[in-house]
């Protein structure tokens, strides 16, 4: 087979992927397929069949490629910087929609929507931080903003600051989320007690906190709300002064 035809044949080999993409969905590719198809983004003359498959085998799954950083893809034999950009570029992309779709969307009182943009940013983080999700009288998103970084404790989050931004955003409710790059979703004890001090708190002026998300490593998450806590924490919170 000389040059052309190789050629003639990984433009037939792109084409059927892409149809296949078109016609039934990204459901019907694997993800190396997939993953082979945001590669030709950056190269679309060259063969990335392997270099997907590499990058795959060297990750161990599709959402941990998109969440590595452009010289850890690099690494990977057949991925160069302009391979490596269009990678980073759809997942940034991928973030920044995740997040603009979720503002204005009622919240449903569990994960929901409010998780579904929290997971793709907080999930492949090696360190912990700590956001809060504000939400207006009908539980629709207005903003979400990053309040704490490093260990999370009730000596990193201070309540004042986030009553101060929900009044600032006009919120009438929020949601507290912050992961374990640990890859643990059990809540730890501090995990708990500043739940309980954040609760009290937006008791004094009337914010509803309604849940407290642990975002995982592998994109899982664990809700407060779901399993009981928030309103075993609220009842306690009522029968103190």
């Amino acid at each position: 087979m000389n040059e052309q035809e190789w050629r003639d044949k990984g433009k037939d080999h792109r084409k059927r992927l892409r149809d296949k993409f078109f016609n039934l969905g990204p459901e019907s590719l694997r993800d190396d397929e997939i993953l082979e198809l945001l590669l030709t983004l950056g190269t679309p003359r060259k063969d990335c069949k392997e270099p997907a498959r590499a990058a795959l085998d060297k990750f161990g799954a599709l959402p941990a490629v998109l969440e590595a950083a452009p010289a850890e893809l690099q690494k990977t034999k057949g991925i160069g910087p302009s391979n490596a950009f269009a990678i980073h570029l759809i997942q940034a992309v991928a973030r920044r929609y995740l997040k603009a779709r979720s503002r204005h969307r009622t919240y449903l009182g569990s994960s929901g929507a409010v998780a579904d943009y929290l997971i793709h940013e907080m999930c492949g983080l090696k360190k912990e931080i700590f956001k809060g999700v504000f939400l207006d009288a009908a539980h629709a998103v207005i903003t979400s903003q990053t309040l704490s970084e490093g260990t999370l404790n009730s000596n990193t989050v201070y309540p004042r600051e986030l009553i101060k931004l929900a009044l600032e955003h006009h919120a009438a409710a929020l949601v507290i989320a912050h992961n374990h790059p640990s890859g643990n979703l059990n809540p730890s004890a501090d995990d708990l007690s500043l739940t309980r001090h954040l609760l009290r708190a937006c008791r004094l002026v009337n914010i509803n906190l309604l849940d407290h998300l642990i975002i995982g490593a592998d994109a899982t998450t664990f809700s407060f709300a779901d399993h009981g806590l928030m309103a075993s924490l609220r009842e306690e919170c009522r029968d103190q002064p």
